[in-house]
């Protein structure tokens, strides 16, 4: 390289300058950085789901500045590109578009509602991208192109079912966002009643972010439901718990159980108007493991002492830390190389054991049901580690479901979810 360089500038610049230039010229070329692995942080910044989702973006920065400060991955330090996906599913699809291919990103990490989970899915498919979604869901879909990490159905909504019926009663009445996953999740939840030979006794939907709860609570007054199972999402749900309180139903008097309803939500909405309710997911804060201690140590020391945590958001910092491991042994960020390093090996992370599953690229992982404290943590009131993920329940055939989905498609004019607001 130096003869090069010489060769090329040796009649234009003096010879006794010629070692100085092709020195420094070498010296830039060997300590010059290597350019950084970019990745995509895709999330709601701005909107109905914004409540829900900013914090993911806080988990997600803690794992890329933990990696960076061991060194990044194969010797390059981690860049975060962060987007705002605005509650909507078409800004989802072409900021997920623009991150790929203009900015360049090896993976994408983020999405919170199935709708917007659905957008994204068709863009890191056309483009041969990888996402790593953070988020319990409804199921019934399996792409290459995708780590679930979230609760499949029978690793949530199944034995939160299970559990009510046992211990809450049979009168069950199912309120949710109208949109897919609230939609799929109660028909798994009627084929579940079903089987115990009974039926909820009243089932309603609300526009995704609307704050009008007046005539629902009404309907419930009238059914007198021994439990409320709840799959509400973003803001919807602080107004439907606040319409609760407001016509004097308490968790004494009718509880409800949650599947969106975390620890970040109890902190916007207040522990006093949740207390005494419960919420399924595969994570709590409470989860007394050391891998647990120590993100939470790690996570307050960054963002404060007053932040809580919530399942989406270890899941997010989870996903990061697996996504890197993979990256590391593979030794690429080519997704044809990451994705095979994930498969097979066990993980322990803050929520237990995981393993992402070779034939369905879910997660095997813990399920846990928790009665919310008035200090605004869960106590956990039942759990079991290590389930497998099934992303078809076993109620009805594959095709019966994606019949579903298509049904839903279509009485939607071609969305994922009920497009007006109230």
């Amino acid at each position: 390289m130096a003869k090069r360089l010489s060769q090329l500038i040796e009649f234009t610049v003096p010879r006794a300058l010629l070692g100085i230039i092709v020195v420094l010229s070498l010296g830039s070329c060997v300590s010059r950085e290597p350019e950084p692995v970019r990745v995509g942080i895709l999330h709601s910044l701005s909107g109905a789901m914004a409540s829900s989702e900013s914090a993911l973006v806080d988990a997600a920065m803690l794992a890329i500045e933990e990696l960076n400060a061991s060194g990044g991955v194969l010797g390059r330090r981690i860049e975060a590109v962060v987007a705002d996906g605005k509650s909507d599913k078409s800004v989802f699809a072409s900021e997920a578009e623009r991150l790929i291919q203009e900015d360049g990103v090896a993976v994408l990490f983020g999405v919170w509602t199935s709708e917007h989970r659905k957008a994204v899915k068709n863009v890191v498919e056309a483009n041969g991208s990888l996402l790593f979604y953070p988020l319990q869901y409804e199921g019934i879909e399996q792409s290459p192109n995708i780590v679930y990490l979230g609760a499949t159905p029978n690793q949530q909504i199944i034995p939160a079912v299970e559990w009510s019926y046992r211990f809450l009663g049979d009168r069950m009445f199912l309120v949710g966002s109208d949109y897919v996953f609230p939609r799929v999740a109660n028909a798994i939840i009627r084929d579940k009643l079903a089987a115990f030979g009974t039926e909820p006794v009243g089932e309603e939907y609300v526009p995704l972010g609307s704050m009008t709860f007046g005539p629902v609570i009404e309907k419930i007054r009238n059914a007198r439901p021994d439990v409320i199972l709840n799959s509400i999402n973003g803001d919807g749900n602080q107004a439907f718990f606040r319409a609760l309180a407001a016509a004097g139903i308490s968790a004494d008097d009718i509880p409800v159980m949650s599947f969106s309803i975390g620890e970040t939500e109890v902190q916007a909405l207040g522990a006093g108007d949740l207390s005494g309710h419960y919420s399924a997911w595969s994570y709590f804060q409470s989860v007394d493991t050391s891998a647990n201690r120590k993100f939470l140590s790690a996570f307050r020391a960054r963002f404060g002492a007053d932040r809580v945590v919530g399942d989406p958001m270890e899941a997010t910092y989870t996903g990061i830390h697996l996504w890197a491991s993979a990256v590391l042994d593979s030794g690429s960020v080519a997704v044809d190389r990451v994705k095979p390093a994930l498969f097979g090996k066990n993980f322990s992370v803050a929520r237990g054991a995981v393993r992402v599953d070779p034939a369905n690229q879910h997660l095997w992982q813990p399920a846990r049901i928790g009665r919310l404290r008035s200090d605004g943590q869960f106590e956990i009131v039942w759990e079991k580690e290590f389930l497998a993920p099934v992303n078809y329940p076993v109620s009805r055939d594959r095709a019966e479901w994606e019949g579903l989905l298509a049904d839903l498609y279509r009485s939607w004019g071609g969305n994922w979810g009920r497009q007006d607001s109230d």
